[in-house]
């Protein structure tokens, strides 16, 4: 039986009614829920070894070793514990027998960092002499060697061990306004009803959000943004007063750790300076009028008198309409990951055909789209997919996390499997780059071109100037709080205002509505991570490049680069594939190819 599409239903399906095809195979990681249980207890029962190490770390080369060895075990079991509790949570967030399993498992998260939390302060303890002494007598050390570096260049930010037991106590305590914020929206809201493009009542959710923003009828997608709009509005203070907790857990953070700002400790687990987040908004300002022109063009095209928030997002090419269902999209994305080469096409397409991916939106499923895994285990890629070009681009987005999570699980020891989300982003996008390249390379009618020429100024709007705008707006609530100032629903109604103003510019109308949207925005509770989007976006087209003119000299710094983890910092490994984010070259490259992307499109359209 074929599975109804989203979209000819009135209501979403529930979790059950979704053909088991289209879910990700969980019990890879765990075959029931009973066997969780299990290695919970396991899990559970291991964490005191951690603790029979204290004191004990500055007596020699076989403590420190076992010590080291033992925290990896007993993290690396907890991660499948916790990726398994966090995706059965996210198939349904309205399923309490997962929330309580995703709250056990965050709260053997913090017991695991109280019992380990005596291991950075007493290595610290140890001379560097006798350290890196240690170091060289064991090969099985030597492989923990940038961990410790890494672990000295913090120290100047690590407190005593009374106080590290503190701190310790404190980390489910900052979880909480993340947590609230996920349950409320994800859990809690729900939005009204409107009427499609065929006068049908359609159940407005966020996943159908976009392809209402993308509808031709203008009438659609005004109705779809005040009504999305006005159900964040009525939960605004309760939003305001999550994302305030969020910015004083920061501040928190960063004051205890002796951080000059909490920009600056965001930015310091990744070894990035400050300078790298100031360029990009620096550059993204300086560049504002090819944005504003886009934006100009965009009305002329869809012959409106006025643009209003509710216009940026529609096609404006509109005699091509592109609906491309899944089984296609993923014919898509390997034909224009091609340049990759065969081992990495191999394995994207095994991804692809053994439970990697959980395709379809469903009653209560978490929504928006992510990359997922655990050491030992495959990756695992959440979607909510539409039969819409941008989903097609979210697929090999949320791939591209996936292929550099297999690629760095298969070549580096625990402890240096995970990546940066610095990098992290630019796998994501180094795939949307070289799709929409064999896209627009396999498509000779003009109109076709023209859309992907749109498409592709979309994912430069949507990932270097909104993400950037992002970015500003978290620097900007941050400063003020860290001022003094109290972070109320209307302080960040009119900094977001503001920044809609500045960045789209004196041609298109800023909707009273809009000044909310920070309310819906998730990223803002991982604060100062959406620059990454933007430096990631910036870096892939550099690398795409690369990999297109060069071939297997590129692709071979590139498959090096993913299978890098990280076992180096963010930066060096970008230099070693070939590109250099302490200079804003990338930024105004990038932004430079927007804006003769913008002239050909206009060249067309007149």
């Amino acid at each position: 039986m074929q599975f109804l599409m989203k979209e000819k239903r009135k209501t979403l399906p529930k979790r059950e009614e979704i053909p088991v095809e289209f879910r990700w195979k969980l019990e890879d990681i765990f075959p029931t829920d009973e066997l969780w249980e299990e290695e919970y207890k396991a899990v559970e029962g291991l964490i005191p070894n951690v603790e029979k190490f204290q004191g004990k770390l500055t007596e020699s080369h076989v403590e420190l070793l076992a010590c080291l060895e033992t925290l990896v075990k007993v993290s690396e079991r907890l991660e499948r514990l916790f990726a398994y509790a966090m995706m059965r949570r996210d198939e349904d967030t309205a399923n309490v027998k997962y929330q309580a399993f995703f709250d056990r498992t965050q709260s053997l998260a913090v017991r695991l960092s109280q019992a380990s939390s005596y291991i950075v302060p007493e290595i610290l303890d140890i001379p560097d002499d006798i350290l890196w002494g240690f170091v060289d007598k064991s090969p099985k050390l030597a492989i923990y060697r940038h961990y410790l570096e890494d672990i000295i260049r913090s120290k100047p930010h690590v407190r005593s061990k009374s106080e590290e037991e503190i701190l310790a106590l404190a980390g489910e305590m900052s979880t909480a306004p993340r947590n609230i914020f996920v349950m409320l929206d994800n859990a809690d809201i729900r939005f009204s009803n409107i009427r499609d493009e065929e006068g049908n009542e359609i159940e407005l959710t966020k996943g159908r959000y976009l392809r209402f923003m993308e509808s031709q009828d203008r009438r659609v997608r005004a109705d779809a943004f005040h009504a999305l709009y006005s159900t964040y509005g009525s939960h605004i203070n309760t939003l305001a007063a999550a994302l305030s907790a969020t910015v004083k857990n920061n501040i928190f953070w960063s004051k205890v750790r002796k951080y000059p700002s909490a920009l600056v400790a965001a930015l310091e687990p990744d070894n990035i300076p400050i300078s790298v987040y100031e360029n990009l908004i620096k550059a993204v300002r300086e560049n504002l009028p090819a944005l504003h022109r886009y934006m100009e063009l965009r009305g002329k095209a869809l012959d409106l008198d006025e643009v209003h928030m509710y216009d940026i997002y529609v096609p404006i090419v509109k005699e091509v309409d592109i609906k491309v269902p899944y089984e296609e999209a993923k014919k898509k994305v390997i034909e224009g990951l091609s340049p990759l080469g065969d081992n990495y096409i191999k394995e994207l397409t095994k991804g692809f055909d053994s439970g990697w991916i959980d395709v379809y939106e469903n009653q209560g499923k978490r929504s928006g789209a992510y990359s997922a895994g655990a050491y030992g285990v495959h990756p695992y890629v959440l979607l909510n997919y539409e039969d819409t070009l941008d989903n097609v681009f979210t697929i090999a987005h949320e791939m591209g996390h996936a292929m550099h999570t297999f690629y760095s699980a298969q070549k580096q020891p625990y402890i240096y499997s995970d990546y940066t989300i610095f990098v992290a982003e630019v796998a994501s996008t180094v795939n949307e780059a070289l799709l929409i390249e064999n896209l627009l390379k396999n498509n000779e009618d003009p109109k076709v071109r023209m859309y992907l020429i749109n498409h592709y100024l979309e994912q430069f709007r949507g990932t270097v100037y909104r993400q950037t705008m992002f970015a500003e707006f978290e620097k900007i609530v941050h400063e003020r709080a860290e001022a003094g100032e109290a972070i109320t629903s209307e302080l960040l109604k009119s900094v977001y205002r503001d920044l809609n103003i500045a960045y789209y510019g004196p041609k298109v109308i800023t909707d009273e509505k809009i000044d909310i949207e920070w309310a819906r925005i998730p990223h803002f509770h991982r604060s100062f991570y959406v620059y990454k989007y933007a430096t990631g976006f910036s870096a892939a087209i550099a690398l795409s490049q690369q990999i297109l003119s060069q071939g297997s000299p590129a692709v071979e710094r590139y498959i090096n680069f993913l299978s890098s983890g990280s076992s180096n910092y963010s930066l060096e490994l970008l230099k070693g594939a070939g590109v250099d984010m302490t200079s804003p070259e990338p930024i105004e490259n990038a932004l430079k190819l927007f804006s003769k992307l913008v002239d050909e499109l206009q060249a067309e359209l007149e």
